[in-house]
């Protein structure tokens, strides 16, 4: 008797909840699944709020979004609505990683979907240059007239528009979600030149669509009585040279940057606002060389403009504090002959360099390895030469987080190897993540003032004012190696598909239209998802070329792999050489025509690819 009260009373149920709850926090999915299932008492506890706030910290760490409807904030959940995201991220998660994405006929917004996609509209008579999810409720897209328009997804009705009666190009848009609020920049061409590509001058307009918190002032309504979203300016500026890439920063203290290429020394310039509603700049010389293998993003850490760039087989991050970029502040003007002017040419305070950490594809010992054990070479199995990055895409997280959760930033490379002969072109993925700082000061592999053997620190320029640090990171292939610099590839080549676009009106030596091509290709974090062309096979004929939707999930972060279970054992186990992201073909409507689509985009948390077509529609497609 005295040894059945013992085991009751150190039975799983009868723990104190604390204690459960400490367990519960070392448990992934599948385990907290299997707890509820035993009996009523820890059913009631597995389906409590923490239990799942946990799961969804788990999720945001792999970089997996919540299915939250609009603004939703995590703490607006109810816990059974919390619950319910929570168990549908895992179950796109899982789906995504391990089988093709199938339509998907959930319930939704209480009604049950008679279809797995939805169709609305795009701003008649326009064709559209740009278009992303705002949430799932909202879709913003730019015409190529230079119109912005903000659509309602579940209702089918334009709830604002922004029309400039001219031509605006959309550069940049970002979702401020505490805010519920979408900063945005347009620009347009003021003058340019065919010999000196320094000359060019732009000017720019930023802009915000402010979506009002329930409850709060009504702007404008629609027939139904809903609040509408409104449109308005925050501040223009120009800017002198070829504009590489436009990024805000931090839209609540106003901070934009831009780089700027500098043809005349084939450097990068920094040119930033760093409070928009005052009138005046900064535009320095970087030093940093541009080169065709290189893409670049920019990042705010600490009070520290971030220069990021990515070489072949290296990544270099260049630290600029704002209270050094605040010495070469300039006063800009309003009069229409105004140019701004760079200040100086001026090294970073600070410069990391990183190795990425490649599949070891070849295995074969080296012939100094003998009677050692043996060591997998770190070689990049698509170099620069012949492969060059086609296409660039850093995603950083936008979506509701936690204060636990540490912010990461992905990159997705489309790389192309052109073929002289041909003309064609095939051409292979390459996805990783990072952090800011790239690594750990503290980290022993850490050493200063050498650049990496083999590699290099991009340029730091022995000109500029200002002392420089320069810490590198020895290369690394074993237990050691920065999991956020491991890479992983969609190897298998293929031809995307590209629509022509119109750079702008014209130049002014009288050669008309310069066009560029863009690949129909969207990611999202450890997502992408691409139009292609089928290669038919020997023997097959057919009239015009065949294309479909082709779909990849890349590995989540290696560090989350254990709070994946079954799933993230199968990654871990892998070789090397076959842990990538299995490309899968989506189901699309039988009336989505791909040679009509003109832009495409995913949203990972709801499962959903968007396209637009030149007939004025834009289609929701729903996976899971």
């Amino acid at each position: 008797m005295l040894a059945i009260t013992r085991q009751e009373r150190l039975s799983l149920h009868t723990l104190p909840y604390d204690l459960l709850l400490n367990i519960a926090q070392h448990l992934g999915w599948s385990d907290i699944h299997a707890v509820q299932v035993t009996c009523r008492s820890l059913h009631d506890f597995a389906t409590t709020r923490p239990v799942y706030r946990n799961l969804a910290v788990s999720l945001l760490r792999r970089c997996r979004a919540l299915p939250l409807e609009g603004f939703q904030r995590l703490s607006d959940l109810s816990t059974e609505q919390l619950v319910s995201a929570v168990a549908k991220a895992i179950r796109l998660e899982s789906a995504f990683l391990t089988r093709t994405p199938r339509p998907s006929y959930a319930l939704r917004n209480g009604v049950s979907g008679k279809s797995w996609y939805k169709v609305i509209s795009a701003p008649p008579n326009e064709e559209v240059d740009w278009l992303s999810p705002i949430t799932s409720s909202y879709s913003l897209c730019a015409t190529k007239s230079g119109k912005v328009v903000c659509w309602d997804v579940h209702r089918d009705v334009c709830l604002a528009e922004w029309d400039p009666r001219e031509r605006w190009e959309l550069w940049k848009c970002r979702v401020d979600f505490d805010n519920q609020t979408v900063f945005f920049t347009m620009a347009k061409v003021l003058h340019r030149s065919s010999t000196n590509y320094d000359d060019r001058l732009m000017e720019f307009v930023l802009m915000k669509l402010q979506f009002p918190e329930p409850g709060g002032e009504v702007t404008g309504s629609t027939s139904a009585g809903a609040i509408l979203p409104t449109f308005s300016s925050l501040a223009t500026f120009r800017t002198i040279g070829i504009v590489m890439n436009v990024f805000l920063l931090d839209p609540p203290s106003r901070l934009l940057s831009a780089f700027v290429w500098v043809a005349a020394s084939n450097t990068i310039g920094l040119f930033a606002l760093l409070d928009w509603d005052k009138e005046e700049y900064v535009f320095i010389d970087t030093g940093l060389e541009c080169t065709m293998s290189s893409n670049w993003s920019c990042i705010l850490h600490q009070e520290q403009i971030v220069i990021h760039s990515e070489e072949s087989s290296y990544a270099h991050q260049y630290f600029y504090p704002i209270s050094v970029l605040q010495q070469y502040v300039r006063r800009a003007h309003k009069f229409p002959s105004f140019a701004p002017s760079m200040s100086a040419r001026v090294g970073p305070s600070l410069t990391m360099t990183a190795p990425f950490i490649f599949p070891s594809l070849d295995r074969s010992p080296s012939p100094s390895s003998r009677g050692r054990t043996n060591r997998t070479v770190n070689r990049n199995p698509f170099p620069y030469p012949p492969w060059y990055p086609e296409s660039a895409h850093f995603v950083r997280q936008w979506w509701p987080s936690l204060p636990s959760v540490p912010r990461l930033s992905c990159t997705v490379v489309l790389l192309a190897d052109h073929d002289m002969v041909t003309h064609r072109t095939r051409y292979v993925l390459a996805q990783h993540y990072f952090r800011v700082p790239l690594f750990d000061m503290d980290d022993p592999r850490a050493r200063e003032g050498s650049p990496l053997e083999g590699g290099s620190t991009s340029g730091s320029s022995q000109d500029c004012s200002g002392s420089e640090s320069t810490v590198t990171l020895s290369s690394s292939t074993g237990e050691n190696a920065d999991s956020m610099m491991k890479v992983w590839y969609v190897r298998q080549p293929f031809e995307v598909v590209c629509v022509l676009d119109e750079l702008d009106e014209g130049s002014d030596d009288g050669t008309g239209p310069q066009e560029r091509p863009r690949p129909l290709m969207a990611v999202d974090f450890g997502h992408a998802v691409w139009i292609e062309f089928v290669e038919p096979a020997e023997g097959e004929g057919g009239d015009g070329e065949q294309k479909r939707v082709r779909f990849v999930s890349f590995p989540p972060v290696v560090d989350e792999l254990d709070e994946l279970g079954d799933v993230g054992v199968r990654w871990k186990e892998a070789p090397a050489s076959d842990a990538e992201g299995a490309v899968r073909t989506l189901e699309i409507p039988d009336e989505v025509d791909l040679d009509e689509v003109e832009t495409i985009n995913i949203d990972q948390s709801q499962g959903a690819v968007i396209m637009s077509v030149r007939q004025g529609k834009i289609y929701i497609l729903y996976y899971e």
